[in-house]
Parts: C-alpha cells; sequence; structure tokens
C-alpha cells in the first residue's frame, strides 16, 4: 500500500453512508417539527423554520392590522436570516476538502461546529422557557423566538450545504413535491429518504403536541434530543 492511497483509505473510512445522512436529517427534520408546533402554540402563532410560511401570516398580519403578529413573524424572519447567515460563514471558513462532493458522502467538521452551535441556541430556548414557566409572554417570548428561528436557520443552512438537491429539513414542500412526482413517474428507486423525513416532521409535531398537554415543561427538549441524535449519528460514524 503507498503512502498516497492511506490517507484516502482514511477519508473513505470516516464517510457516513447515504443511510446515515438520511438518519441523521430524520432527526433534524424531527427536530424542526418540535419546535415549529411549540412556536405556533406558545411563541406567537408563528414557525421558527418555515420561512415562506411567516411571511404569508404577515400579509395577514398586514390585513388584520394586528402589530403582535406582525412583530413575532418579523422577529422569527430575523432570526432565521442570520442563522443562516451563521452557518454560511461557518461553512466558508471552515469548508474542507470534502466539500463538493456527491451527498452522502461526508461528515466535515463545520456540520458538528454548526449544529452544536445550534444545541447552544436551543438550551437558551430551554432556559428561557423554564424560567418563564413555559408560558413566555412579552419580552422573553420574542427572545425565545428569534433564538429558535436562528437554530432553524442554522441547521437549514448546514443542510443545505450537504448537497442533498431537494431535501431539506426545514422547508419540505419541495421534500413532498419530489416524493409525488417520483411515485407518479414509477421511478424505480424512490428510495426511503424523503417519506422518512416527512415523517420525521408528523412524528416530532406529534410529540410536541402530546407534550404540550401533559407536561409542557418538557417540549423544547425535543428539539435538543433531535439535534443531539443526529450529531451522533453522524460525527460517532465518521469516526
Amino acid at each position: 500500500m503507498s503512502a498516497a492511497s492511506k490517507p484516502e483509505r482514511s477519508v473513505a473510512a470516516a464517510a457516513p453512508s447515504a443511510e446515515v445522512i438520511t438518519i441523521v436529517v430524520v432527526f433534524l427534520t424531527f427536530a424542526s417539527g418540535a419546535s415549529d408546533v411549540t412556536a405556533l402554540t406558545r411563541l406567537g402563532n408563528v414557525f421558527t423554520s418555515v420561512m415562506t410560511g411567516n411571511m404569508t401570516v404577515f400579509g395577514l398580519s398586514l390585513a388584520r392590522q394586528s402589530v403582535s403578529l406582525g412583530a413575532h413573524t418579523v422577529t422569527a424572519f430575523a432570526g432565521y436570516i442570520v442563522g443562516v447567515a451563521a452557518a454560511t460563514l461557518i461553512g466558508k471558513y471552515r469548508a474542507n476538502a470534502a466539500d463538493g462532493k456527491p451527498p452522502g458522502g461526508e461528515w466535515p467538521p463545520r456540520m458538528t461546529l454548526t449544529l452544536a452551535i445550534e444545541l447552544l441556541l436551543l438550551l437558551g430556548v430551554l432556559t428561557g422557557w423554564e424560567i418563564t414557566g413555559s408560558h413566555p409572554a412579552g419580552t422573553a417570548q420574542y427572545v425565545i423566538l428569534a433564538a429558535a428561528a436562528c437554530a432553524m436557520g442554522l441547521q437549514s443552512a448546514a443542510v443545505n450545504r450537504m448537497g442533498l438537491g431537494n431535501v431539506s429539513t426545514t422547508y419540505l414542500t419541495g421534500t413532498l413535491t419530489g416524493l409525488v412526482s417520483a411515485i407518479v413517474r414509477r421511478e424505480d428507486k424512490v428510495g426511503w429518504r424523503r417519506p422518512a423525513i416527512l415523517v420525521g416532521l408528523v412524528a416530532g409535531a406529534v410529540f410536541a403536541g402530546l407534550l404540550l398537554a401533559a407536561a409542557g415543561w418538557a417540549v423544547p427538549l425535543l428539539p435538543i434530543l433531535g439535534v443531539t441524535a443526529a450529531v451522533v449519528a453522524g460525527a460517532v460514524r465518521a469516526r
């Protein structure tokens, strides 16, 4: 074995498979679903990840002349943009030689770093949630909403750089469209990634809804668990 071939094998061994990447994305989508339900029910009736939905809600706030609803949508939108910008900068300055390769073949350090920052923000959301007795209001509500939306922006931009095509963990209309189109075209390999991602979203929403009714204090733990599981599934496999 030549010295030149050893690093190549090392990189190949560290590269998660397409199946592992799918599991990672499903966990992240679970976190998105739980986060959105939390925001819709306790953080001003807006989304933390679906910004096109928030733009629609903002239009509704203008029609109803609702300052509160408009302010909440702007807060979520601003937080999300900050998260996307931060993840993009991390990707720019910590990109490695694996970037640009086909999907399902890399777990760069920048991914772990980005998701670690997302976890810190989600821990901040949990802290604010507990301090306010799981019913944040006023300034605290806006701060928690901004942090949660920023976390989703980080996650969305990080996944976007993984090169998974029309697959996302936040805006999932494209994922649904691609799945339906593949089924109608009777493609031989529809795959399980897109259906699993959609199931992950619904599962996150369902668990968040159940916890809101039974143990509201624990709801912010769901996005934390989802992102933590994603980091473990990706980083541990890479080792």
